[in-house]
C-alpha cells in the first residue's frame, strides 16, 4: 500500500513493459487471489513475456491460460481465419500493425512507433479496398468529427457521417424520467446508436469508425452495424477522452477506483 491507500502497480504492467522493452527480471509468483479454474485469466499471468505460452511455442502458462486450456477454441479460431474474407482482413490488420513501427530491421530492436491511429485507419481501409466509410459520432465530439471527415476526405474516401441524436426521439420513449435527464426540465433527444447503425447500413458503408459514443451506446452500435467497425476514440468526459489516465493514476490521484463502490 502507498501513501494514497492504494496498492502499487500490478505485476502485469511490469510484464507488459518487459515485452515492449525487454529487461531481465526475476519471475514472480501468480497472485494468490487467482482462481484455480480453466477460465481465461490472462491478466493474472506474471510469467515472463519471453516464457509465456502465447508468445513462445515452448512456453508455459498459469492454470487459467487459454492458450493451453482452450485448444478446441484455438483450432476453431484457426478455421475462421482460413475463410478467405476473414483471413484477408486479419492479414492486412497484421501488416498494418507491423508498419506502425520504424527500424524493425535494426538489432537489437527497440520499438519505435511512428503512426497515429487516424493514419492507421486510413491506411488499413486503403489496404482493404474500402472507399465508403461511415462515421458514427457523439454530439460532444462534433468539432472533432468535422476534422475527422476532412482528413478522411483528404485521403480520398467517401464519408457518411451520422450524429448520436439522429431521429430526435425523446428520452421519455425509453422510460427516462425527468430527474434522469442531463438538462432537467428541457426536451432531450435520446442517443440513437441503433439508428446510426441502420443509416450507415442503408448507405452500404464498407467500414465504420466510432468516435466518442457513450458506454452502452457504442455496444448497441456494434451490435447493429453490418460493416466492420473500428474505434478512433472513446468518450471520457473527465480526462479529455483519455480513459487510460485514471488507470495509470489508480495508485495515486484515482486511488478511489480501487475501493469498492468508489
Amino acid at each position: 500500500m502507498n501513501i494514497y491507500g492504494a496498492p502499487p502497480f500490478s505485476a502485469a504492467i511490469a510484464v507488459t513493459m518487459e515485452f515492449m522493452y525487454p529487461v531481465a527480471k526475476k519471475e514472480k509468483e501468480s497472485r494468490p487471489s487467482m482462481k484455480a479454474k480453466t477460465e481465461a485469466r490472462c491478466a493474472d499471468c506474471t510469467i515472463r513475456a519471453r516464457e509465456k505460452s502465447c508468445l513462445n511455442p515452448k512456453g508455459k502458462g498459469i492454470k487459467g491460460c487459454p492458450t493451453l486450456n482452450k485448444r478446441t477454441l484455438v483450432e476453431e479460431s484457426r478455421e475462421e481465419y482460413r475463410k478467405k474474407e476473414i483471413g484477408e482482413f486479419a492479414r492486412q490488420a497484421s501488416i498494418q500493425e507491423g508498419e506502425c513501427y520504424a527500424h524493425r530491421d535494426h538489432q537489437p530492436y527497440i520499438p519505435h512507433p511512428t503512426k497515429p491511429r487516424i493514419q492507421e485507419i486510413c491506411e488499413f481501409a486503403h489496404k482493404m479496398g474500402y472507399t465508403r466509410l461511415g462515421l458514427a459520432y457523439c454530439i460532444g465530439l462534433a468539432r472533432e468529427a468535422v476534422l475527422v471527415v476532412q482528413i478522411l476526405e483528404a485521403q480520398g474516401f467517401d464519408v457518411v457521417s451520422v450524429m448520436c441524436k439522429v431521429g430526435s426521439i425523446p428520452k421519455e420513449e425509453i422510460g427516462i424520467q425527468e430527474t434522469e435527464k442531463i438538462r432537467i426540465g428541457q426536451y432531450e433527444s435520446m442517443c440513437n446508436p441503433v439508428l446510426q447503425a441502420k443509416i450507415l447500413n442503408d448507405a452500404m458503408t464498407h467500414f465504420n469508425i466510432a468516435l466518442g459514443l457513450c458506454v452502452g451506446h457504442d455496444s448497441l452500435f456494434f451490435q447493429y452495424a453490418e460493416a466492420p467497425t473500428t474505434v478512433l476514440a472513446v468518450k471520457d468526459r473527465v480526462s479529455g477522452h483519455n480513459p487510460l489516465a485514471p488507470i495509470y493514476t489508480s495508485a495515486s490521484y484515482y486511488a478511489r477506483l480501487m475501493k469498492k463502490g468508489f
